[in-house]
């Protein structure tokens, strides 16, 4: 007798609470695992695999669908009417062409694939992070391609009309095109990969000075430190082991890891965790100093220009802002109400901007009693902002689909800022915003998006204008940098591509593909002198490295 069928309410909630990060609903997922208890459940570690609940609800659908259809001992195959989760199915019959006509059920067509944040187990990036999406159940374990031929071009869209109020969001794209996979366009080692983490990789970061070191960390808070070989005589094949291993820093079971962010020289490296604690460790994994003041999980952790000072942003509706040298909290700011607090940017030294669930952005001077400005204008949450290399501009990017710019020159002054360049296009929220590092004379500054739509954009940030759509990727893409030397734009999403475009003629160069169900969560592009390479932060439990200098088309 086969063993019954065991459905318990323990698992149901793990289910959801893994669709919820998945789709980018932060607090949810934060609060079904609190109510729920999920952190004293068995199957909270458990790799579940995205679109999972999607695809179990598939399956059911198929299977009353061919429940609602069996008549006698056949299928009945004349039925047009489509099924769904929520309405009642009512057959609507049709002839049928043959009375031998014999039909396979319909696949389930399920909508509302929407991508997470899934930067981090947690529900603030477990997402990307901040935000992620689903796929197909037919995952390819075993093959890595690289792809040199250029995708066929994308039908052009029409250019989008500006205004100065965001546009409804429809539903998230639905296409499901299929990779050809491909080993041309690359030499022997272009791609190497870091084994060592046994879960998801969300975060990654290159040491600034010392060439070739690399942190990364995974869902399950373990931190590796890498010295990644370079150079002609380095064998691509050799397989590279962590200098250091961080395995030990909290007994939280809520810890996943969601940023790393090196110092200016390279010295310290602070880590973000979901278990609300700070840590700040040297380059040789000592470490300097932690601190538990948040009371939520911590989104973003970034030291400043000069070191002197960390800034964090966190669940619990607050940023901080700690002297590293002296190793105490110097204040927290509470400028977002009961919102969380999404991310934190130094603007100088002394100044921050933070954003949040609440729309706004605060500019926060250290010296200050109060935020100096509040910039308002986006109807979303704010999930990212940048500043600008000369620091007298800051670009933010927000669930309601748009991009904006401001000008920061006088944020010192009291009177009122200009009115924001507003960049509209977008049909899903957007998960990052990246300025490009370089400007030529007489030329406008760039900015680059990321969308759950699918799509990435190139802007002109005092035009407004959307110079370029990138709609190469299959599903929603997550992260978006810029070459060193802004001669490439590089984006990683869902559907496990990582795809290369050249800035100047705004054309696709090279691309290489992880395999199904491996999205890439971060990417980060470095330099030391005449080295440069790439990290990726990948689903597949491991840390990828591309080689730029082995790919003949960059």
């Amino acid at each position: 007798m086969p063993e019954p069928l065991l459905i318990t309410a323990d698992q149901v909630n793990c289910l959801i609470h893994a669709y919820f990060l998945d789709s980018g609903f932060q607090h949810s997922a934060f609060a079904i695992r609190m109510e729920g208890r999920l952190d004293q459940s068995p199957h909270i570690k458990k790799h579940i695999p995205r679109g999972e609940l999607v695809e179990l609800l598939s399956k059911a659908l198929l299977y009353s669908e061919v429940e609602a259809h069996w008549k006698g001992d056949e299928l009945s195959t004349n039925c047009s009417a489509p099924f769904s989760l929520l309405d009642t199915h009512a057959c609507s019959l049709q002839p049928l062409s043959s009375t031998n006509d014999v039909r396979e059920p319909s696949a389930a067509k399920v909508n509302g694939d929407a991508a997470g944040k899934r930067k981090a187990t947690t529900p603030s990036e477990d997402a990307r992070a901040e935000k992620r999406a689903r796929k197909e159940q037919d995952e390819k374990d075993a093959q890595m391609n690289i792809d040199g031929v250029p995708a066929p071009k994308p039908k052009p869209k029409p250019k989008d009309a500006k205004s100065d109020a965001p546009q409804a969001l429809p539903e998230p794209p639905t296409k499901k095109l299929k990779h050809k996979p491909s080993v041309v366009g690359a030499r022997p080692g272009a791609v190497r990969f870091l084994q060592a983490h046994k879960t998801e990789v969300f975060v990654v970061a290159w040491n600034p000075s010392t060439k070739g070191q690399l942190v990364s960390g995974s869902r399950d808070a373990v931190v590796h430190y890498w010295s990644v070989p370079n150079g002609p005589n380095n064998d691509p094949t050799a397989p590279i082991q962590p200098t250091l291993t961080l395995s030990d820093i909290t007994l939280d079971p809520q810890a996943d890891l969601t940023a790393l962010n090196w110092n200016h020289d390279g010295s310290l490296v602070a880590i973000g965790s979901y278990d609300s604690i700070l840590r700040i460790c040297t380059a040789n994994g000592e470490t300097h100093f932690n601190d538990s003041h948040h009371q939520g999980p911590i989104f973003a952790a970034k030291f400043s220009p000069s070191g002197q000072w960390i800034a964090t942003a966190s669940l619990d509706s607050t940023s901080c802002v700690w002297d590293v040298k002296q190793k105490r909290i110097h204040r927290q700011y509470r400028n977002h109400g009961d919102a969380c607090c999404l991310d934190v940017e130094w603007l100088n030294d002394s100044t921050f901007a933070s954003c949040g669930a609440d729309k706004v952005i605060q500019i926060v001077s250290l010296t200050a009693s109060g935020p100096l400005h509040t910039l308002e204008g986006h109807a979303g949450e704010i999930n990212s902002i940048k500043r600008n290399a000369s620091r007298t501009r800051l670009a933010s990017c927000a669930d309601d689909g748009t991009a904006r710019i401001w000008n920061i020159e006088n944020i010192h002054s009291e009177k009122a800022l200009p009115t924001s360049v507003l960049l509209s296009g977008h049909q899903q929220c957007l998960t990052s915003i990246e300025w490009c590092p370089v400007t030529g004379p007489g030329e406008h500054e760039l900015v680059a998006t990321a969308s759950f739509d699918a799509t990435a954009r190139l802007w002109d940030t005092v035009t407004g204008d959307c110079i370029k759509v990138f709609a190469d990727h299959t599903m929603q893409v997550y992260a978006i940098t810029f070459s060193p030397d802004g001669r490439h734009l590089v984006s990683g999403g869902g559907d496990g591509s990582l795809i290369v475009y050249e800035v100047k003629s705004k054309e696709k160069k090279w691309s290489w593909y992880t395999g199904e169900k491996s999205g890439i969560f971060e990417i980060d592009w470095q330099s030391w002198g005449n080295t440069s390479l790439i990290a990726l932060a990948l689903e597949r439990q491991m840390v990828a490295i591309v080689d730029p200098g082995k790919v003949p088309a960059l």
